[in-house]
This record gives structure tokens, C-alpha cells and sequence, in this order.
């Protein structure tokens, strides 16, 4: 079983990383640490977002409670 090398897109051309210069394969592991970066970053942001969603609306649904609370027991000093 053969291992392919790792190539790298450019203008719809196919160029083997190896033939990159010393400098051109410097930036482009930048480029792929970076894209991981992102993704990881994104996957995260996704985490948190989906996690503070839920805590709004259990504060929503807390406070909506306080207020029927309140309502329906006007005689009480709102404590």
C-alpha cells in the first residue's frame, strides 16, 4: 500500500508540499494549524453558546415564576 504525499491546492493546481519552498511550507503549516484553530475555537463557541442558552432560559423561567408568585399573592410584602 503506497502513502500518498501531501499536496496543497494553488489556482486549481496540484503541488506536492515537498516541492514548496522552506518558506512556503512554513506558511502553509500556519494555515492548517490555524484552520485547526478555528475549528476547535468554533466547536467551543458552539459548546458555550448551546450551554448558555439553557441558563437564560432557566433564568427566564425562574423569574416568570417570581412574577406569577407575586401576583397571585398581592396581600404578601413581595419579600
Amino acid at each position: 500500500m503506497s502513502t500518498q504525499e501531501p499536496v496543497v491546492m494553488i489556482d486549481d493546481q496540484e503541488i506536492k508540499v515537498s516541492d514548496l519552498s522552506a518558506e512556503q511550507q512554513y506558511f502553509h503549516q500556519q494555515i492548517l494549524d490555524l484552520t485547526n484553530k478555528q475549528k476547535r475555537i468554533q466547536f467551543e463557541l458552539d459548546q458555550i453558546n448551546a450551554s448558555l442558552s439553557v441558563f437564560q432560559n432557566a433564568f427566564i423561567e425562574s423569574a416568570k415564576q417570581k412574577a406569577d408568585e407575586v401576583l397571585n399573592n398581592p396581600e404578601e410584602d413581595n419579600k
